[in-house]
């Protein structure tokens, strides 16, 4: 029998690794799931809903750690932690692969199999586990429900008979999963939604929910995504064009929702300072790259400005821990579908196939050393 250790998260982090619903799955796989109690509080799971659904409930972290086989979490765990688990134990999070080099180094060092839930593959079989995706899309919509809020008018165009309200202009700037809930949040609350990618794939997503396509549509637009469907780097002169297209545009804008970023690299910056001075004043920018340093010049991860002009900037942290209920479940089930494969169908024991693409894809220390390719050739 596998035992899995669930803890509280870090007091700025809302999420939880377990729901009631994905833990009764996991006892029914084979698995004792041990829970410290009060893990679930902030994502609104008792621990009498785990209990009910045949998690043993504990009075602390060292009591839910001790000797587990695996762990699981949201952010990345502590040394000591890991020491508390049985030696060589699975764990599986949000290790934050790009984050500090050192800290990830001396994870490694404890000998646990360490798999970091950002690396799954873009896979059609790994589409359940694709946390990155779960969670950029309550991004997404969360960032148009505060913009529209911060805005401070109406949406959509409304006929009264004192006069006509005109609806809001909404332009979403990158086009993932984030961006493409953004423009379906924005089309629903009414607003006129116009959105840009360099990835020329995008351009039929965009129009499929109804918005406008805005990008210079050259030669390298052509040839800008990646065979796994990331955005590449641009050059510096299709930069330049694309940067006088957007800030003509933007000026324009009632609501701008950033969402570019490039694994293991700083967000790129979409928005110059002199671009949010031709702003609208009552304008805002919701920046949901802040946390990688923002795809807008002034943004401030963690706050909300408001400019000389009247232009309100969000840079929103762990957006998506602001609806903890939708995301713990979310991140949930992406976390019960991964770790199933790891686990023995017939008698409940660790099972792991070291050949499947998708645990190669997410391994990212084993034996005490990194051994993922993305990080390898970094140190490299």
């Amino acid at each position: 029998m596998v035992t899995i250790a669930v803890t509280a998260e870090p007091e700025e982090e809302t999420r939880v690794a377990v729901s009631p619903d994905t833990v009764k799955k996991l006892v029914a796989a084979g698995c004792k799931v041990r829970i410290e109690s009060g893990a679930g509080a902030r994502s609104r799971f008792t621990d009498d809903a785990y209990a009910a659904q045949g998690a043993e409930i504990v009075a602390s972290r060292a009591d839910a750690l001790k000797g587990a086989d695996a762990l699981l979490g949201v952010r990345r765990p502590s040394n000591e932690d890991i020491a508390a688990l049985a030696p060589g134990a699975v764990v599986v999070a949000m290790l934050d692969p790009f984050g500090d080099r050192g800290e990830l180094e001396a994870l490694a060092g404890t000998k646990a199999k360490l798999f970091t839930m950002e690396f799954m593959p873009r896979t059609t079989r790994a589409q359940s586990m694709d946390v990155l995706s779960s969670q950029a899309n309550l991004a997404g919509y969360k960032a148009v429900v505060d913009a529209a809020s911060e805005f401070g008018a109406a949406v959509p165009m409304m006929m009264t008979p004192a006069g006509t309200v005109p609806a809001a202009k909404a332009f979403i700037m990158g086009v993932g999963v984030a961006g493409l809930q953004a423009i379906a949040t924005a089309r629903r609350l009414g607003a006129i939604v116009t959105a840009t990618d360099v990835r020329p794939a995008t351009k039929e997503q965009v129009q499929s929910l109804g918005a406008k396509f805005i990008a210079v549509e050259d030669e390298e637009f052509q040839q800008a995504q990646t065979a796994g469907g990331y955005a590449k780097e641009m050059s510096a002169e299709y930069k330049t064009k694309q940067a006088e297209l957007v800030a003509k545009h933007v000026t324009a804008q009632d609501m701008v929702i950033t969402t570019a970023l490039i694994p293991g690299r700083p967000a790129p910056t979409l928005i110059t300072a002199d671009m949010v001075s031709k702003m609208k004043p009552g304008a805002v920018i919701v920046d949901l790259a802040a946390e990688r340093g923002g795809n807008c010049e002034l943004t401030k991860p963690g706050e909300t400005i408001v400019t000389d002009n009247g232009v309100t900037i969000v840079g929103p942290i762990n957006y998506a821990g602001t609806v903890p209920v939708n995301a713990s479940s979310l991140y949930a089930r992406n976390l019960l579908s991964f770790v199933s494969l790891m686990i023995n169908k017939d008698d409940g024991t660790l099972d792991i196939n070291w050949d499947d693409d998708i645990i190669q894809g997410t391994l990212l220390a084993k034996d005490g050393a990194l051994v993922h390719p993305n990080l390898t050739q970094q140190a490299a």
